[in-house]
């Protein structure tokens, strides 16, 4: 699977941390989509929705309004499904703001990375096609910079899982995250999902077992419940923390965790 790499210099390596290391820590919402809603489930599971909301954008510019700088975007129903199910709430989206925004779910195919692109999003994260084949990720990189490609590693008892969290592989997320790095990503997404949704607090160590290991950019996802979580993560040297169940239920308000960040 992994017979064809692209190694990049250390001096690449070297240069792209420094353009990330200028950059404050930055806390992240997600609205994460399902059904054309914007819900939050117990770690990914269907029908577990603590929080399900009809108007999607307007979550959106909630967030814009509290202070977001960048919009983390998740087709469920893609990332289960294999096809973008949600794209037009998407395209709702990101026709109603003006910040950063990255998008996944459901992104298997070299149409589905142009279309987001030219529809202006950000970052493309490529999950489950990223895994299974770790060329498509140095295909688009090439195509489009390897700024706009982000990789997701979405880890069950320290496995990285793909097809909407359902399939475990055999790889660990720092080993994984070396081989796409070497293929060309630009940033990870790295979700715990043990504590995906829990609102339980986290586990720092698999994010800090990752940041060690790679070179790119990390922002880290699962179980953000309180701002002392937000700092905890940060020390772990992830760029970012995409925060979701705790912003909706209102155990963590968004100014709160950006204010955590900043201490």
């Amino acid at each position: 699977m992994y017979d064809v790499l692209l190694r990049f210099s250390s001096e690449n390596y070297t240069l792209q941390r420094l353009e990330y290391s200028s950059m404050s820590f930055e806390v992240i919402p997600a609205v994460d989509l399902k059904g054309g809603k914007c819900v939050q489930l117990v770690q990914g599971v269907p029908g577990t929705e603590m929080v399900s909301l009809d108007d999607p954008t307007a979550q959106a510019i909630r967030w814009l309004d509290e202070g977001a700088r960048t919009l983390h975007l998740i087709d469920l129903d893609g990332a289960i499904q294999g096809e973008r199910i949600n794209a037009l709430a998407i395209e709702n989206i990101v026709d109603a703001t003006d910040v950063t925004i990255e998008v996944g779910g459901g992104i298997r195919t070299a149409g589905d990375v142009e279309a987001l692109l030219d529809l202006g999003v950000d970052r493309v994260i490529i999950g489950t096609a990223a895994v299974t084949d770790p060329r498509f990720v140095q295909e688009m990189s090439d195509e489009h910079g390897k700024e706009h490609i982000m990789v997701s590693l979405d880890a069950r008892n320290g496995k990285v899982t793909t097809h909407g969290w359902a399939r475990i592989s055999d790889f660990t997320p720092p080993e994984l995250g070396r081989r796409l790095e070497d293929m060309g990503a630009g940033s990870i997404l790295f979700t715990n999902i043990d504590s995906e949704g829990l609102l339980e607090g986290v586990d720092p160590e698999p994010t800090r077992k990752l940041v060690e290991a790679v070179n790119i950019p990390v922002v880290a996802s699962g179980g953000i419940t309180t701002a002392d979580d937000v700092r905890i993560i940060r020390d772990t040297g992830a760029v970012a923390v995409v925060v979701g169940s705790a912003l909706y239920t209102g155990r963590l308000s968004l100014s709160e965790a950006v204010q955590a960040a900043k201490e």
